[in-house]
């Protein structure tokens, strides 16, 4: 009969103890935030990401299995500035989760409080995919992505207060980290001060301040118009006149247009990504993938060996 009553307690006690222990089942929109939030969260979280690493997050293939997750969800994490907002609400309500609600500790809108770039005086609609709110790719930007980091740690202490300390660590070990590379990654880029570079879409504004560039020469002829041989000759004259050397390429934008760019003008096609996972060698998170992103254009601008001939 002792023991007996020894052996209940005890199994109430592991019982109670492997509940705790179930970790907070969060969902990213795209993978950027999915990493960060791996990063603070540790093993007290099991995140999965809707968008794929080499998906345009404008137009992310909305799937039933998308909404299967965000249900069982205990949180989202997503961009916000209207970058997903051609898909993601829509399986917000197929998931009828009230914990994922506008407002709710379990949704975080990373953009929230922060001061975007480009933000229109007016919607336009004829200058092409312009956003609202701004331009919604600050990821690019080191110090955005800490200001994200804070953001999903702030609500993760606030929906799993019991591991409040916790998070709060792992946020200060990830911002140590980030601060670390930054000094490194200015290091790199500092010879290329004011330098010109072409990509195809706009999405780097914020890499661009950051880093003392100008990358405002794109393929597109306006956000989300498909180049046209007109605007790609205009493009190529100024290539041509003002040296511009590198043209950056996201893992989902046409690639042929590129080299045909690249092959009139000498110039260098550098890969490039805003999430990691999205080229080789950036799986293990967002400094990594910050880390291939600074190296592979500071190879390029100083004239290595990444994209000669057009090709990286």
């Amino acid at each position: 009969m002792n023991r007996l009553i020894l052996l209940i307690p005890s199994l109430a006690v592991a019982t109670l103890s492997s509940l705790a222990a179930d970790p907070l089942r969060v969902v990213a929109t795209t993978p950027e935030f999915g990493a960060i939030a791996a990063e603070v969260g540790g093993d007290l979280v099991q995140v999965v990401s809707l968008a794929k690493p080499t998906e345009d997050a404008h137009f992310v293939d909305a799937k039933p299995s998308h909404a299967v997750k965000l249900a069982r969800a205990d949180m989202l994490v997503e961009g916000g500035a209207e970058l997903e907002a051609g898909w993601l609400p829509p399986l917000l309500d197929n998931s009828r989760n009230v914990k994922l609600a506008a407002g709710q500790p379990g949704h975080v809108a990373c953009a929230e409080g922060l001061a975007l770039l480009e933000v229109p005086a007016a919607l336009d609609r004829s200058k092409g995919d312009l956003h609202a709110l701004g331009n919604p790719h600050y990821m690019t930007d080191p110090l955005n992505a800490r200001f994200a980091a804070a953001r999903i740690g702030e609500a993760f202490c606030t929906v799993d207060a019991a591991h409040a300390d916790t998070y709060r660590a792992r946020l200060a070990a990830f911002g140590k980290r980030l601060d670390e590379r930054m000094a490194v990654w200015q290091r790199q880029l500092a010879p290329f001060q004011g330098r010109r570079v072409a990509a195809f879409h706009n999405s780097w504004p914020y890499f661009a301040r950051r880093f003392g560039l100008k990358i405002d020469l794109f393929l597109e002829p306006k956000p989300g118009i498909p180049p046209t041989p007109a605007h790609l000759a205009d493009v190529i004259t100024t290539m041509k006149a003002e040296k511009v050397g590198v043209i950056l390429l996201e893992p989902y934008q046409n690639r042929r247009t590129a080299e045909t760019v690249a092959e009139k003008t000498g110039a260098a096609i550098v890969a490039v990504t805003q999430f990691p996972g999205g080229i080789k060698g950036t799986e293990a998170g967002y400094v990594e993938m910050m880390d291939a992103n600074v190296a592979a254009l500071a190879q390029a601008l100083q004239g290595g060996e990444v994209g000669k001939g057009g090709r990286p």
